[in-house]
């Protein structure tokens, strides 16, 4: 589980950008697979603290823990669907 440091900047926190990264991709009109240098200037104009790195980093958490699905350059939310398998 990621766990924040009490003393860390919430608002460069993965878990944060990966919430706004997820909020981009939701609205009306990136519905579609969206090229991620798109994504990435939309995500660099909230904050003058972002930096690309983050901007990645949150990218690769969202892949790893299947919310977002790539082809080729381009990114879109997964679809609701529940893919979890019962674990009894």
């Amino acid at each position: 589980m990621l766990i924040p440091h009490p003393e860390d900047d919430l608002n460069i926190n993965l878990m944060v950008l990966g919430a706004d990264i997820i909020q981009i991709l939701s609205s009306t009109k990136m519905k579609n697979y969206v090229l991620v240098e798109n994504v990435l200037t939309d995500f660099l104009k909230k904050d003058e603290n972002r930096t690309p790195d983050l901007f990645f980093n949150s990218l690769v958490f969202l892949y790893a823990i299947g919310l977002i699905d790539k082809k080729d350059y381009k990114i879109k939310l997964t679809p609701l669907i529940n893919k979890q398998t019962p674990l009894f």
